[in-house]
C-alpha cells in the first residue's frame, strides 16, 4: 500500500526540552491514522512538522511524495488542515468565512453542498461567534475539505466538546475517509482513537511507543480482562486469592474490580463467590481496550 505520510528519524527540541525524539512511521493512503498521547508528549509538534508549519531540526518528512518545508505551497493545495487552536472574527458570517477561504485555492469545491453535510446550512447566515463549540468544529472541518484535499490532519479535534458533538464529530471523521480521504488524527481520548483509528501510533515523551491496530496493541500486551460487581452493605470481602485465573482484587467501598487472566476466568470468579455464599449485585465484566494499553506503556502519574 502506498504511503501518503513517512517520517523518518525526525526530532525537534525546543532549548532543552526535547518535543519529539527521533521518531519514524508512516501513514498509509485510504487509512484513519491516529497519533495519542497525552498532554505534552509531542504529538501537536509532530502534526506541525509534517504539515509544514513548523521545522524540524533534522529527520526528513515526506508528505503526498513532497517535502514540507520545500514544497509547501504546492503540498497545502492537496491537504486539508484543522488545528489544535483556532479562531475567525466573532462578526463574520459562515457563508463569508467559506467565501473567503475558497478564494484562497486555485482549485476549491462548492462549498453549499459541504454545509448540508456538515449539518451547517442553517447557520449559513450565522455569526461565528454565536455559533457553538460543535458548530464552529465543523466549520473549521469545513475549511479543511473546501480544497477537496487528499490527506486532511485533524489535531485534538474534541477536544471541550460535549459527549453528544464528540460522536457526532466521529460520524463525520468516517464521512471523510469514505470520500476517499488519509485522514491523520491526534487525540488524548483513547476511545476515540480506538473507534476510529485503523492503526494507532502511541506517543510519550517524544518518542513513539507503540504503534500497530487498536485490536493487535490490546492483544499484544496481554492486558487483564475485568470482573465488576457490588457487595451487599456488611458483607465481608471473600478471598479470591487462591484462584489460578485471578491475579489482583480491588476494592473501593462495596465495589471490587478482579483482575484476571484465561477463558474461565469469569466463570471460576461467580463459581467460587456462590460456593463460599457471597451475594453480588451489579455483576458485569470489562474487556481491556486501549487506555488500558496506553497506561500499562506509559504510566498513570499525572503530567502537565
Amino acid at each position: 500500500m502506498t504511503a501518503a505520510i513517512t517520517v523518518d528519524g525526525l526530532r525537534k527540541a525546543y532549548g532543552d526540552v526535547l518535543a519529539v525524539d527521533s521518531i519514524a512511521f508512516e501513514v498509509r493512503e485510504g487509512e484513519i491514522f491516529g497519533m495519542v498521547g497525552s498532554n505534552g508528549a509531542g504529538k501537536t509538534t509532530t502534526i506541525e512538522c509534517i504539515e509544514g508549519l513548523r521545522n524540524s531540526d533534522s529527520g526528513t518528512v515526506r508528505v503526498l511524495g513532497m517535502n514540507p518545508q520545500q514544497d509547501g505551497y504546492a503540498l497545502r493545495e492537496r491537504i486539508g488542515v484543522q488545528l489544535q487552536e483556532s479562531a475567525l472574527p466573532a462578526r463574520l458570517k459562515v457563508w463569508e468565512v467559506l467565501d473567503l477561504f475558497a478564494a484562497l485555492y486555485r482549485r476549491a469545491v462548492d462549498w453549499r453542498p459541504l454545509l448540508e453535510q456538515l449539518g451547517l446550512a442553517e447557520k449559513s447566515n450565522a455569526a461565528f461567534g454565536k455559533l457553538s463549540g460543535g458548530q464552529k468544529q465543523r466549520l473549521f472541518i469545513a475549511l479543511a475539505l473546501l480544497n477537496d484535499p487528499e490527506l486532511v490532519f485533524l489535531d485534538e479535534l474534541t477536544t471541550g466538546l460535549d459527549p453528544q458533538a464528540r460522536r457526532a464529530m466521529w460520524d463525520l471523521v468516517r464521512s471523510i475517509r469514505q470520500r476517499g480521504k488519509t485522514v491523520f488524527l491526534t487525540t488524548h481520548y483513547m476511545e476515540e482513537a480506538e473507534r476510529l483509528c485503523d492503526r494507532v501510533a502511541i506517543m510519550d515523551h517524544g518518542q513513539i511507543v507503540a504503534l500497530d491496530t487498536p485490536e493487535a496493541l490490546i492483544r499484544s500486551l496481554g492486558i487483564e480482562k475485568r470482573l465488576v460487581f457490588t457487595l451487599p452493605p456488611g458483607q465481608a470481602t471473600p478471598s479470591l486469592a487462591g484462584l489460578p485465573q485471578v491475579s489482583r482484587v480491588e476494592q473501593a467501598g462495596e465495589r471490587l474490580t478482579v483482575y484476571g487472566h484465561g477463558e474461565r476466568f469469569v466463570s471460576a470468579v461467580v463459581y467460587a463467590l456462590e460456593d463460599a455464599g457471597v451475594p453480588f449485585l451489579d455483576l458485569r465484566t470489562e474487556q481491556p481496550n486501549l487506555e488500558d494499553v496506553f497506561l500499562a506503556l506509559t504510566g498513570r502519574e499525572m503530567r502537565d
